[in-house]
C-alpha cells in the first residue's frame, strides 16, 4: 500500500480493551490483488449455511435462522445469525432489511438477559462467507478491558466458559427467540 507509513503502529494499540502488550510489530503489507478471491459458498450449492439443517440451528422461522458457535468460548455466548436464503447483506429485500433490524434488536435484548452479561456486540464481516452472517457476541459484566472492537480476540483467548452454564443460557434463548 503506496504511502503507508510501516513503522506507525495506530493508537488502538494502547486502548485498554487492546489484548497485547509488549512489542509489537506490522506485518509487511501485500500486494494488492488483481482479482478478488470467491468467499466460501460463492456457489449456493457449495455453501456450508445452506447445507446445513434445522436441527443445527438454535431457532429458525421461514426466512432466518440462529446458531451458536459448536463449543463455549471465552464469552458467555457468541451466536450468529442468518438467512435461510442466500443472500449477502446487499442482496436483502425490504423486507428481510426490516426483519433484520428486529432480530438485531430482540437478540440483542436476549442476550443481554442472561445472567452476567453487561453488553452485546453486533458484528458482520463480509470476507469470509458469501452467505450472510451477523455476529452476537456477549461481554461479561465488569469486564471493562473487553470492552471495544476486540471481541473476537478476547473470545479465543479467554479460557472457555462452564459448558453446563452455557448450555443452560442456549435453552434460555431458544425459548426466549421461539415465545414470539
Amino acid at each position: 500500500m503506496a504511502g503507508v507509513e510501516r513503522s506507525k503502529l495506530p493508537d488502538f494499540v494502547q486502548w485498554p480493551s487492546f489484548p497485547f502488550t509488549g512489542e509489537i510489530r506490522l506485518k509487511p503489507f501485500e500486494a494488492s490483488a488483481a482479482v478478488e478471491p470467491p468467499r466460501r459458498g460463492e456457489d449456493p450449492a457449495d455453501c456450508p449455511s445452506c447445507a446445513a439443517g434445522d436441527a443445527d440451528y438454535l431457532w429458525t422461522d421461514d426466512r432466518w435462522r440462529v446458531k451458536a458457535l459448536p463449543k463455549p468460548g471465552g464469552l458467555p455466548m457468541v451466536l450468529i445469525l442468518e438467512t435461510r436464503s442466500h443472500l449477502d447483506l446487499g442482496d436483502l429485500s425490504t423486507m428481510h432489511a426490516a426483519e433484520l433490524g428486529v432480530l438485531t434488536v430482540r437478540l440483542e435484548r436476549a442476550i443481554r438477559s442472561l445472567d452476567g452479561v453487561a453488553r452485546v456486540h453486533v458484528a458482520r464481516w463480509g470476507d469470509s462467507a458469501a452467505h450472510l452472517q451477523v455476529w452476537f457476541l456477549a461481554r461479561p459484566y465488569g469486564a471493562l478491558h473487553l470492552r471495544g472492537p476486540f471481541m473476537t480476540m478476547w473470545d479465543d483467548i479467554l479460557p472457555p466458559v462452564d459448558e453446563r452454564k452455557w448450555r443452560e443460557d442456549l435453552e434460555f434463548l431458544a425459548a426466549y427467540l421461539n415465545d414470539a
